[in-house]
């Protein structure tokens, strides 16, 4: 009965980052649409985070499945979440890169938040999922710590 209750928490556990990673392949997606053609340095960036979230998504779900669960297709409700997305739409009008850069370093934050408390040590998952979680972690990270230099370069 303990290992069945593991295991159900480590696929909503699992299922949760599934979720993160859906919410920023649909937002980055979204950017994109609104981004005007001339920022392909911001085009290709937001790019290459759909892949990474992709590739992040992909192994999740295969652990979702040895786990023997199925993997959630939808987003998160996260109020935080949808609401740096949807300032990031609405500042595409103005064309602020910094304003741009800093509804996409909120994103960025929510997703850090929700992987750190994944990581945190009380949390069940088995530790070779948290040798995954913990990889994919400081990997977004560092696409975190990009938009905050590209923010901060453009309040210069």
């Amino acid at each position: 009965m303990t290992n069945m209750i593991n295991n159900e928490t480590t696929i909503d556990v699992l299922n949760d980052l599934v979720k993160i990673n859906n919410d920023r392949i649909e937002g980055y997606e979204k950017a994109l649409k609104e981004l005007p053609e001339g920022d392909i340095d911001l085009r290709e960036l937001f790019i290459s985070m759909i892949d990474e979230s992709h590739h992040y998504k992909q192994a999740l779900v295969e652990e979702v499945q040895v786990a023997g669960g199925d993997a959630d297709k939808g987003a998160t409700t996260s109020e935080k979440i949808y609401h740096a997305f949807m300032g990031v739409k609405a500042v595409f009008s103005g064309h602020d890169r910094k304003a741009i850069l800093g509804n996409c370093e909120a994103v960025e934050d929510a997703a850090q938040s929700a992987y750190i408390t994944v990581l945190q040590p009380k949390s069940s998952l088995p530790s070779f999922l948290k040798d995954l979680v913990l990889l994919q972690q400081q990997s977004l990270k560092a696409s975190h710590d990009k938009i905050k230099f590209l923010r901060d370069q453009n309040s210069l």
